[in-house]
Parts: structure tokens; sequence; C-alpha cells
């Protein structure tokens, strides 16, 4: 079958937005690290609708892990389709924005010298919380991370994203060529800061002179990304080849709602307000918004949804008892401790977020929303909880939250059956669950003491103690949906 590309996207049938600009013309002003499907469905759409009047801005992709992206992408002329979805149907568009993909294991030193060239003036990055190479609780350089190690003994060959900037930084430095701005697009609480913290530390210890030009130079703003963007599945590939008329190899799935927030503290950068995007100074209020609303509800959805046997998330949001709980958790628990924004402001974000949860055509699982929690817990739920109990206020079912966390790195779900927990942290996880069995109190004790997730706070903390093992014998002992029935019933 043809295959979407330069060369055949004039037949492309009408009803399928095409890129409005000459691609030809059109060269790279930003590098993007982890070129994901998030990228492709957020920031990289953002970029599309700029080139028109800013060609100078196109994206060159980096695969920092696998080349998959790259192989997919690459016979497209960097081409694919988003799939816009609602219950009114699927909208579909053909972005151009990205003019290639790199794959970092081979083509790494490539990578570099573009990063080093002075025609790129943005560097961003999604590559997940646990991409960045840090203590989660700390938000520090992870200095006995193995890709850290590597780098920190071969500077110049890195493999992980923050020895990457740092190295392509390293070669500005020393050529004289003023930095680029280093962007994160991930869910990390001060995003801009935690990376610039990761950064400096990791230049430090390359040079003294390197990481005072660093510090003074470079900028890290902040930003808050918001879409859904559940995995690509064969139905969707296919679904998108129907509608094409062609076949598109990595088409994206995603919701009509999009949101970006970007601290405005740099200067080289295209008009990114002019294609929707948030200029502001006060980002982690948008910030802290989303992580303890959406992604904390997320988080309950998905470790309690998929115990439950739910596949998908519109599948836990058909369940009434968990509509209530998740409710509960943003209105009674989350929105409290969100004191800098208004109360009806964040009553209509709460009601959006349900309306969006509840989407039947967005196939998100609960699976995928479950992977990497050790390095999503702090910032999604204990950081509220933290806030909860200084202020001596209730967080039962935040609480549920952790419990249910706790229940699903197990690795048994309720019939018995296997669980693929995909964790950095999963097989000291699962070690601790085997020796503690059907005991909640000692598999609490053991997780909690995994300080890089709750630090050395919540381990001593009673209350919090109290309620997450309480939760966690009730899981146990009656199973998801009766607890968080006892739960919504007990409010």
């Amino acid at each position: 079958m043809t295959r979407l590309s330069a060369a055949t996207l004039a037949k492309v049938p009408a009803g399928v937005r095409l890129p409005d600009y000459d691609r030809s013309a059109v060269t790279a002003g930003i590098v993007h690290l982890g070129i994901g499907a998030f990228h492709r469905a957020h920031m990289a759409v953002y970029v599309d609708d700029l080139l028109k009047d800013n060609p100078d801005w196109a994206i060159v992709g980096a695969s920092l892990r696998r080349p998959d992206t790259k192989e997919a992408l690459e016979p497209q002329d960097g081409l694919y389709t988003i799939a816009v979805r609602d219950a009114a149907g699927t909208h579909p568009r053909v972005i151009g924005s990205i003019l290639k993909v790199l794959d970092a294991n081979t083509q790494r030193e490539e990578l570099l010298d573009l990063m080093a060239s002075p025609q790129i003036r943005i560097v961003s990055l999604t590559v997940t919380e646990k991409g960045y190479c840090h203590d989660p609780a700390t938000g520090k350089l992870d200095r006995g991370h193995p890709d850290i190690v590597h780098d920190l003994a071969n500077p110049e060959t890195p493999r992980s994203a923050p020895g990457m900037l740092v190295e392509a930084l390293y070669r500005r430095w020393e050529a004289g060529t003023v930095p680029f701005t280093v962007m994160s697009c991930d869910n990390l609480p001060s995003n801009g800061e935690t990376t610039a913290s990761i950064v400096f530390e990791l230049a430090l210890l390359r040079n003294v002179d390197f990481s005072d030009w660093v510090a003074e130079l470079v900028n890290f703003p902040s930003t808050m990304v918001d879409r859904i963007v559940p995995s690509t599945t064969d139905a969707d590939r296919a679904m998108v080849t129907e509608l094409l008329g062609m076949e598109d190899a990595w088409p994206i799935m995603t919701e009509p709602f999009t949101q970006w927030v970007i601290q405005d503290s740099f200067e080289s950068r295209p008009p990114f307000e002019n294609v929707g995007a948030t200029m502001t100074r006060h980002v982690e209020q948008f910030e802290r918004m989303k992580l303890r609303m959406l992604n904390g509800s997320h988080s309950t959805m998905a470790y309690l949804g998929y115990l439950a046997g739910y596949e998908y998330v519109s599948d836990v949001m058909g369940d009434p008892d968990f509509v209530k709980l998740i409710h509960g958790l943003m209105t009674e628990e989350a929105m409290p401790t969100l004191i800098t924004l208004r109360k009806d402001n964040l009553a209509a974000y709460r009601d959006e977020l349900l309306e969006r949860f509840r989407n039947p055509a967005l196939k998100h699982r609960t699976w995928q929303i479950a992977m990497d929690g050790s390095q999503k817990l702090p910032q999604r739920l204990l950081g509220t909880i933290r806030d909860r109990l200084a202020a001596g206020q209730p967080f039962e079912r935040l609480a549920l939250g952790v419990a249910a966390w706790m229940r699903y790195v197990v690795g048994i779900d309720e019939k018995g059956d296997n669980i693929d927990v995909r964790d950095p942290l999963a097989m000291r996880m699962m070690a601790i669950a085997a020796e503690a069995g059907d005991d909640a109190e000692a598999l609490y004790i053991g997780l909690v003491a995994l300080t890089e997730i709750f630090g050395g706070d919540l381990s001593d903390n009673q209350a919090f103690g109290d309620a997450v093992v309480t939760h966690l014998e009730s899981l146990f002992e009656i199973g998801v949906k009766a607890t968080v029935a006892e739960v919504v019933e007990s409010h």
C-alpha cells in the first residue's frame, strides 16, 4: 500500500487537514529529546501552526532509547497523522513540523553537533520523569544512576538526557556560541528549576568555569503541558489508513483538549502565544493544579481501575462509585491545597477533567498510566498529602491512591494473574512484596522505606501510615470495588 510521505501528500483526501506551509522552505530551530507520542500530539502541533509565519522553527527529534520512531517516520519524511477523537467522531490532520528523527544510539555525534549548532535555539525534552536520572523525592541528580555513572566517565559520548544537554552546552561554551534554551515538557514539579538543578550539578562535576556559564546564561523556563494521548493500537493504524487512503506507520490518537503554559523568561523563541500557548511568569500555579487534579486523579484511577478489571479510563468513569471517589479527591482534598487559584476556576477545571475522562472514543489504558509509578507518586499524590498533613486535614482518598499503588506493585491482581509492572524500581518493589506476602503492614513498611519515593518524612508519620495501611488491608481483604464503595459511602 502507498505510504504517507512528501511525495504522496497531495493524494491525501479532502477533509484531512494538511500543512499550510512549504516544508522545503522551513529549517530547524528546535531539537526535541524524547520524540514520543505525547510530543507529537502536543508541542509538535503548536509548532506546526507556527511554521507558516515562522519557518525557521521546525523540529529535529531524537529517540534516546529505541529507534522505532525514527524507523516509522523516516520513510514518511517526518510526516504523521494526529487523529483527534471525541463522541462526534475522528478528525485527522497531517503534521509536518518534524523534519527528521535521529537515533541517539547510532547517530549520537550528529545529534550533539546539531545541538551545538547556533541554528538550534531551543532544546526541549519529553523523556518522562525517569529520564531525568534524578531522585524524585528530592529533585536532585542521582549520581549513582547507571547512565550518569557512564556520562561522568565518558562525557563526550553521553547516554542520558542530562548528559546530552551538558555535552552540547559544553561544546557551545568552548566555541563561544550562545547557549540554547532548555525547555522541559515533562510532569516534574517546577520542571524548569528541576532541570536546571540537574544540569548545573552535572556541569559542575565537569568544569567549574563551564558551570558558572551555565548558571549565568542558560534559560530553563518551566512549562505545564496537558493533553491525553493513549498508545496507538493496530486498530488505530487501520482506521487512519482508511481515512488517508494510504499507510501511516505511527499515527497518534488524542483528544480535542490541549494546553501549554510556558514561563515567559526567555527571548529567543517563536511567538508561541500566537498559536494558543499561554506565556506567563507564574507557571507553577497551573502546573500544581494539573499535577494534583489531573495527574493525581489519573494515577488513582489507574491503579484502582486496573485492579478492578477496567481496561480504559472511560470504563472506570462508567462506575458511579469511582466517579464519586475522583470527584471527592479533587474537590475535598486536592483543590484546598491550591490556594493561589480561585475556587470557581478550580471547580470548572474539575468538571472539565471529569468530562475528558469520560471520553468514550479515547482508549486510554489504565495499565499505560500505571507505568513508572515510583517516579510519579511524589508529585502526583505525596505532595498533596504533605500539604494536607501540615494543615491537619484528612486525606483518605489520596491515601487510597497510594495504597492502590502498593497493592498494584505486588505484581498479582485480584484474580491471581500476573501484572506486568513497568517501573525502574520494579525488581526491588516485587522483592519487598514477595517477602511481605499478604501482610499489608509489612508491605507498607517495606515500600515506604524507599526514600527515593517517600523521602524520610512520610515513613515516620503515624497518620500517613495508619491511613495507607487501613486501605491496603481493605484492598487485600475485600477487593477494590468494595473498598471504593466503602470510602464513597463514608463521605
